[in-house]
């Protein structure tokens, strides 16, 4: 068990980041009507990189403990890399870039 009693094998984040994530979020949101829809494109987007990236270290973690088969290795990188095109489809529609998403996790470090 962790200090903050979450079982680090749940796959929820510690009370540290969702306190830095917090912190890295604006305290005002613009609701210029111009620009909330590519607002609110960058902060879906940006959870999903962040959920993307946690379940890619768990597959690597997954790989390197052999509890995949091959056919399972297969279908989730296929589906990885599916996410990631489909990402960025999706940045370049709204017109944004990877630094657009990379966000500041206080002293977890950037998203990216």
């Amino acid at each position: 068990m962790c200090p903050d009693n979450q079982d680090p094998a749940d796959g929820a984040l510690p009370a540290a980041a969702l306190a830095a994530l917090a912190r890295a979020l604006p305290e005002r949101i613009d609701a210029d009507p111009a620009q909330v829809e590519q607002g609110l494109a960058k902060l879906v987007l940006t959870v999903v990189e962040l959920l993307r990236k946690v379940l890619e270290h768990q597959a690597v973690r997954r790989m390197d403990g052999g509890t995949l088969s091959e056919a399972e290795i297969e279908t989730l990188g296929l589906a990885l890399l599916k996410l990631d095109e489909r990402m960025g489809e999706i940045k370049k529609v709204f017109g944004l870039t990877d630094a657009d998403l990379n966000i500041d996790l206080g002293p977890l470090g950037r998203l990216l």
